[in-house]
């Protein structure tokens, strides 16, 4: 006979792996994105997304007794990249807050549903695909500098994908530094283990640095995060709670840590599957233990940044692209297929796709504000043109 207390067992498990696997693909976008900065603000940024992830985690899981899994916006972390070495880390700040607060602005309003509606989904997956492609890129170009390496690592991914998709993505990480070690390829030490200080961040504000990053920042997190979240839980059968609460709580603490390099906060999608399924409980009302002890991994994790940055320093930037291009391969992949599915809408799609890709700079605004502009501008064009044609076919 199974007891009360061993019956929790899985799903705290479930939550632990669930955290284990957003440090071991999506944080290493995020240390991409800080090349440049000072380990000080590195550091105080995995602190905050870590922490906010984690309170917001426990306090969503028990109030609503659903396994609700926060995280940092991995595509948020890579439309970074581009962004962070031509701008001033106070106005990147600034750019955060306004994100958040057009997120909390959608998330009180109740206007979710009806926003996304609005925009073609063909449009907003393009942008987020070519926000990501570049990772993707990077990744086959990492294989000349290691290629035993690197080639070693992306046949993990996909052997992975077919045997345990959930954790294709750590099979890599494993790969790489495995294969790291025996070459001798580990540089650095980790040190002593120590409690992470935050660091404050006056914020600026300047509207070509505010249109440019908080624009795309607040629309990837609404389309490429909160959307394909409250699918993954509504799938798993969990009606209840809507949008609302878990947006507008996840703006306010993103608002509230920015200051301290907390880029955005939102609902994870594909790793929260791993708590929301049977393996996690049998019994779905028990699930939310998953989201708790998750939660709690992260104020772990969190508490130790700087160890945790250290550790992601020995590693070398081959093995660090390779996994990241392999991590976002898969949201690269659905966001190509929902751009380019529908023949209508087909073109506009491209356009975002290409722009976004192309990591252009007009007006001091940045290629993924202008894909999703020149984007719209070919779907008006399209839809207005159409109408004479339809109504004479009327």
């Amino acid at each position: 006979m199974v007891t009360r207390q061993t019956s929790w067992i899985p799903a705290i498990v479930a939550g632990i792996i669930a955290t284990t696997i957003s440090y071991a693909g999506p944080l290493v976008i995020v240390f991409q994105a800080a090349k440049g900065l000072e380990p000080a603000l590195v550091a105080s940024w995995i602190w905050a997304i870590s922490i906010g992830s984690g309170v917001l985690g426990i306090v969503l899981s028990w109030r609503w007794r659903v396994p609700i899994v926060v995280a940092w916006s991995a595509p948020g972390s890579a439309l970074l990249v581009t962004m962070l070495p031509q701008t001033d880390f106070a106005t990147a700040v600034g750019a955060y807050i306004v994100a958040n607060l057009a997120v909390l602005a959608v998330g009180l309003s109740g206007a979710f549903d009806r926003l996304i509606g609005m925009l073609p989904s063909a449009i907003t997956a393009a942008m987020l695909a070519g926000i990501l492609f570049r990772f993707v890129i990077d990744m086959v170009g990492a294989v000349p500098s290691a290629p035993l390496m690197v080639c070693a690592m992306i046949a993990a991914f996909f052997a992975g994908r077919v045997l345990a998709p959930r954790y294709a993505v750590v099979a890599v990480l494993v790969t790489g530094v495995a294969l790291t070690m025996i070459e001798g390829g580990l540089t650095g030490a980790i040190g002593t283990p120590r409690l992470t200080l935050p660091v404050w961040t006056t914020p600026r504000f300047d509207w070509t640095v505010t249109a440019s990053i908080a624009l795309p920042l607040a629309v990837v997190a609404l389309t490429g995060q909160f959307l394909p979240g409250m699918a993954v839980l509504r799938a798993a059968g969990y009606e209840k709670p809507d949008a609302r609460p878990i947006i507008s709580a996840s703006a306010i603490g993103s608002i509230l840590l920015a200051p301290f390099g907390c880029h955005g906060l939102n609902l994870a999608a594909f790793t929260a599957a791993i708590c929301l399924g049977p393996d996690a409980h049998p019994d779905p009302a028990k699930r939310y233990v998953a989201g708790i002890a998750g939660g709690v991994a992260y104020l772990v994790y969190g508490a130790f940044a700087a160890t945790v940055l250290a550790l992601f320093a020995m590693l070398p930037a081959t093995l660090v692209a390779a996994c990241a291009g392999l991590a976002l391969f898969p949201v690269v992949s659905v966001s190509l297929s929902t751009a380019l599915r529908a023949e209508r809408g087909r073109d506009g799609a491209l356009v975002t796709f290409a722009v976004s890709t192309s990591g252009i700079t007009l007006f001091g605004l940045g290629s993924a504000f202008w894909g999703l502009i020149f984007g719209l501008a070919v779907h008006v064009l399209q839809t207005i043109a159409s109408r004479p044609a339809q109504a004479a076919a009327g």
